[in-house]
């Protein structure tokens, strides 16, 4: 299968939120449909838009799952370079019929942050002021 020559003048006129390509490792990527799932945010990928991110990539040490996600939104590969694939076992990307991937996310759930420290004080300032009273009610019983 002949694959598709882009140069990387070509890959930087696709570096908006509705099209957006990308180069990794010399393959030409087309992440527009891949912004909403990726795990590190569209913002990431937007960024690396129209360029070659193939050291981003690298630093950040994506999982085989990840890596295996090059070949499905591959588009062709860059002018110059020679897309080699170390074992032919992952050359073959096969779909899975639920998520490709998940991450789990902390979103902050808008309450605020002394909210926190008031569950933890109240029943505290409760706690005390009930032995507090005892200990004055003992001692008051003790002095008549």
């Amino acid at each position: 299968m002949a694959e598709r020559v882009y140069t990387l003048s070509q890959v930087a006129q696709h570096k908006s939120k509705k099209d957006c390509w990308l180069v990794v490792n010399g393959r030409v990527l087309d992440v527009t449909k891949f912004l909403d799932e990726h795990p590190g945010g569209e913002e990431v990928l937007i960024e690396a838009a129209g360029k070659d991110a193939t050291k981003d990539f690298e630093v950040i040490g994506h999982s085989k799952a990840a890596q295996n996600l090059l070949r499905k939104y591959q588009v062709g590969v860059l002018q110059g370079h020679v897309v080699k694939d170390a074992d032919s076992k992952e050359t073959t990307y096969k779909e899975s019929k639920g998520k490709e991937m998940s991450a789990f996310v902390i979103k902050d759930d808008g309450v605020p942050k002394y909210a926190a420290v008031l569950e933890f004080v109240v029943p505290l300032l409760v706690a005390g002021s009930y032995f507090c009273y005892r200990y004055l009610a003992r001692a008051a019983q003790i002095t008549y």
